[in-house]
């Protein structure tokens, strides 16, 4: 199984069944498997913000959703996810991709990618940090449980080494 494949397969086994996603050329072959499959609506966004409030309309709706979304545009959903999704319990997740810091040029996703955990951490929101498939596969899991239980958002980051 590699690295699309694991997250796919873990959405698949806990029933994910919304998922919106913000430009990421990591997520570019797990996107393909989602738009195959009839069972996942997937809605395409522009800024990461916008899916969260997807997401919690989804939810709202009776859907089980995630986002993937870039480190760089992650700082763009903070103030969605603490005054939408905590405040209202609303469980996501959300799995952020982190873009090879030695080989892409813009200097603002390095610098995310160093303050993501960080700013996790301050917003009381738990994550994973999975370094092969079959551990991405198994956090899904239990970001899904985890979320559920505590009505909020748990991510997944996947780091650079990650893909």
């Amino acid at each position: 199984m590699d690295s699309s494949e694991a997250i796919y397969y873990g959405f698949k086994d806990t029933e994910i069944d919304f998922i919106v996603s913000a430009p990421c050329d990591n997520f570019s072959k797990l996107i393909e498997m989602i738009d195959e499959d009839d069972e996942i609506i997937h809605v395409p966004v522009t800024h990461e913000e916008e899916g969260i409030g997807i997401c919690a309309g989804a939810y709202l709706g009776g859907k089980k959703p995630a986002i993937l979304m870039g480190n760089s545009g992650f700082g763009n959903s903070i103030n969605a996810l603490k005054s939408l999704m905590e405040l209202y319990e609303i469980p996501l997740i959300i799995v952020i991709s982190h873009r090879d810091s030695e080989e892409h040029t813009i200097h603002d996703e390095s610098l995310m990618e160093e303050s993501t955990p960080r700013i996790l951490e301050a917003m009381g929101f738990k994550f994973f940090k999975p370094g092969n498939g079959e551990a991405a596969y198994t956090d899904i899991r239990l970001s899904r449980d985890l979320c559920e239980e505590e009505g909020k958002p748990v991510s997944i980051i996947l780091d650079e080494h990650y893909w």
